[in-house]
């Protein structure tokens, strides 16, 4: 019988868990930032431990995060924004290569970062997604960076 190794329990390296967050569709980054906000404090990752960056959008969210994590103290990443389909195909181009830039810097740095960017079609979706019937992805996006936290502290113990 195999043992399993999850991330759901267990210790959580000192440092920063950085947020970098878009300010277009401030109402909908917002809540994705407070929410995320409180799932790392109440993973003991208080205010002073996760400092809030701002970008102008979704674009800029790869740039930034890339040199956060490269601050020694800096141990993950959460990214958060909202993209909103147009008229054109302008979102996919943002989703698709913000999306693909942010793995292959957590793979790259073996570092974690949170996707927590919404596409969505609608602004009903957007806003379903960022406190209302969906939930909160911000909570998720943080959730999933803490998880990662402790999955690779065991495995750097060794498995």
């Amino acid at each position: 019988m195999s043992t399993e190794i999850t991330g759901l329990d267990g210790v959580l390296p000192n440092g920063k868990v950085a947020i970098v967050a878009s300010r277009y569709n401030p109402a909908i980054c917002d809540s994705l930032v407070a929410a995320a906000l409180e799932t790392l404090a109440d993973a003991g990752y208080t205010a002073e431990r996760a400092p809030v960056i701002r970008v102008p959008g979704a674009w800029e969210l790869s740039n930034v995060v890339h040199q956060v994590i490269e601050q020694p103290e800096v141990v993950a990443a959460v990214a958060l924004g909202c993209v909103i389909r147009g008229e054109t195909t302008h979102d996919e181009h943002i989703n698709r290569a913000v999306s693909l830039s942010l793995m292959e810097m957590g793979i790259q740095n073996r570092i974690p970062i949170a996707f927590g960017l919404l596409t969505c079609n609608t602004l009903e979706q957007a806003i379903n997604r960022s406190g209302g019937t969906v939930g909160n992805k911000g909570h998720e996006a943080a959730g999933a960076v803490i998880e990662l936290l402790r999955l690779q502290e065991k495995i750097d113990a060794g498995i």
